[in-house]
């Protein structure tokens, strides 16, 4: 696998993740619609223990749609989002596809928590993805 490397709008926080992608798509919970400020989120999730970052973030925790504690990591110093852990998911980090370096590199695979979509982005759905009203069971 290619090294996956990101970071913050400013490149105060930087990240590379050499662990195979667990999961990639867009997530419409209201949690990823209120903290990106669209209809969606596009993420990709990896091990944890794959990844080097260095910066300073700072992590908003909020309850999200699932009922797990969601953490969203924003660089201190320009406020750009990067990242999001969950205690759904321990062992893994899932970073914002718009923080790599190379976007082209995300590639999703599904669209999920659909039942939270707005009616004015349903064009993500419409995609031909997979499509999942809450997180589907991974494994």
């Amino acid at each position: 696998m290619t090294a996956l490397k990101g970071g913050c709008h400013c490149g105060a926080v930087r990240y590379e993740s050499t662990g195979d992608v667990i999961f990639a798509g867009h997530c419409q919970c209201t949690d990823c619609q209120k903290s990106g400020g669209g209809g969606h989120s596009s993420i990709f999730a990896v091990p944890k223990d794959g990844v080097t970052m260095n910066g300073e973030t700072k992590v908003y925790e909020v309850t999200a749609d699932s009922g797990n504690t969601a953490g969203r990591g924003f660089c201190t110093h320009c406020g750009g989002p990067v990242f999001t852990v969950t205690s759904g998911l321990p062992g893994v980090i899932m970073f914002k596809a718009g923080s790599l370096d190379d976007p082209e590199q995300f590639k999703p695979a599904m669209v999920i928590y659909t039942k939270s979509g707005p009616s004015w982005d349903q064009d993500v759905v419409k995609g031909g993805l997979p499509t999942f009203e809450a997180m589907p069971p991974m494994g």
